[in-house]
């Protein structure tokens, strides 16, 4: 198996094949080769490595996406980390911890980020008005 089908049985299992499916459907002429890197490199050689399980991957990449405010990939990675058996506690205290380091505009975006998709998850009610 190459890379790239690697890549995509790995980033359909952490991201759901809905939004693989989608992504690969808005595949044309001008980012083909982009999803070919993203499938091929980033889930099919970085993420298919030993030594990191795909739960330390995800909280990995919760703090780095918290560190570069990236609030469209939090929520992409967030529902990935519930996947590979992350706890909203571990999602809290990764954020958390990210914000010591990244600063607390940057923590305000990944919380909030999170706490939209963990209610959508229903794994946290929703806030009180």
């Amino acid at each position: 198996m190459d890379s790239y089908d690697v890549g995509l049985k790995i980033r359909t299992k952490v991201l759901g094949e809905a939004h693989v499916q989608k992504s690969l459907a808005d595949v044309d002429d001008f980012n083909h080769d982009l999803q070919q890197i993203v499938t091929g490199f980033a889930w099919g050689q970085i993420w298919s490595r030993p030594g990191l399980s795909l739960r330390d991957r995800s909280l990995i990449n919760l703090a780095m996406l918290t560190a570069l405010n990236r609030a469209p990939e939090i929520k992409l990675h967030v529902k990935g980390a519930l996947t590979n058996g992350v706890s909203v506690d571990e999602i809290k205290a990764v954020l958390l911890h990210a914000t010591a380091y990244c600063g607390i505009p940057a923590g305000l975006d990944a919380f909030k980020a999170a706490h939209e998709v963990l209610v959508k998850e229903g794994k946290v009610p929703a806030a009180k008005s």
